[in-house]
């Protein structure tokens, strides 16, 4: 049975969100943290189905903030970003719909503990009724993004850091996306953000496919960014490297960048970082004069989808945006001939 990862604009069964659980991370933004996850969650659930993991006992101030629109289900974790520790979904030929579970390891051992967040994906995948494929990769969703057609892009700057698999060379890496993923064409971009020491440079900060052979990609118009080089670097890459169908990229590029005041820092709301709905593309933005702007250029990448702003500032303090938050479940086939499914329970 062959296995691919499908692209992320296509059908969704559903979104999985998880509450935030770390006050030691957030601060004095904590309660404001769980606003924004709401309001993100809210924003997404007009157009898909949105399953919300609450540690136990956080489950009802969950449904309050989030509304009865939003599933919200009490499992153990340990924190907040389902890009990255939830489950990276799989189909097959005929529709049969598969879980990979990555390994994870809070990023390279950042943040203790992630016990929970490494079971999380299996726990999901037999809620969901879903086969469970096991890979011992260390590997989060937010590092990689794929076209659905046999191309993944990714970073060196994250992926081959020791602090994930210092016990495995490139080509062995590459090796086991290829095999798990069923893609074909692994793009290595050199860079992540200089800013993301966080993920140590997830792709997902830089370069998301909209489309096949399409890309947007974050490429700062201000000489003065700090990854003003960088990303023209990695656009460089993109524009030398066909995608696994021989096609010359096109390249959509985001210039904008909003640095804006979070818990008495200045971080950056990441345009780039995402969500592809059903129906929608659910933006971060700032309350800055860059957001219109930004979402026009992303709306042109995605003319059939709405395109709606969520404020994020706190989730950029947290580390990330709203790819980071988020982990889709691709749709399978219903019907009289479809395998009976398992579906997620109110906890």
């Amino acid at each position: 049975m062959t296995y691919r990862m499908p692209a992320e604009w296509t059908e969704h069964e559903r979104c999985l969100m998880a509450w935030p659980t770390r006050p030691d991370l957030w601060g004095p933004v904590f309660a404001e943290a769980k606003r924004e996850y709401a309001e993100v969650a809210r924003a997404i659930s007009q157009f898909e189905p949105v399953t919300m993991v609450a540690l136990p006992g956080a489950g009802a101030e969950a449904r309050a903030l989030c509304g009865d629109r939003v599933e919200v289900v009490e499992l153990p974790i340990d924190d907040s970003w389902f890009r990255d520790s939830g489950p990276i979904y799989v189909v097959d030929e005929d529709g049969t719909r598969a879980g990979v579970d990555f390994r994870f390891n809070a990023w390279g051992r950042k943040h203790h503990p992630w016990d929970s967040d490494d079971k999380i994906s299996a726990l999901l995948i037999k809620r969901l009724g879903d086969v469970r494929i096991g890979s011992d990769l260390i590997l989060e969703g937010g590092s990689i993004t794929v076209d659905g057609e046999g191309t993944l892009i990714t970073t060196e700057q994250c992926l081959l850091h020791p602090n994930r698999n210092p016990g495995l060379s490139r080509d062995e890496i590459e090796a086991e996306l290829k095999a798990k993923l069923g893609v074909t064409k692994v793009i290595w971009l050199p860079y992540g953000g200089l800013l993301d020491t966080e993920t140590d440079g997830h792709v997902d900060g830089v370069c998301a496919f909209a489309a096949p052979g399409k890309v947007v990609v974050q490429l700062p118009a201000d000489p003065g960014h700090p990854d003003y080089a960088r990303m023209r670097a990695n656009r460089a890459v993109l524009a030398a490297t066909p995608d696994a169908r021989g096609r010359t990229l096109e390249v959509v590029e985001v210039t904008q960048a909003a640095f804006v005041e979070a818990g008495g820092t200045e971080v950056e709301v990441g345009y780039l970082n995402f969500y592809i709905a059903n129906g929608g593309v659910v933006v971060p933005v700032a309350d800055h004069p860059e957001d219109a702007a930004a979402l026009d250029v992303i709306q042109g990448a995605f003319p059939d989808r709405k395109v709606v702003g969520v404020p994020t500032r706190v989730v950029a303090f947290g580390g990330g945006g709203i790819h980071c938050i988020t982990q889709q479940v691709p749709a399978v086939p219903s019907g009289p001939d479809s395998a009976p499914r398992t579906s997620a329970q109110s906890g």
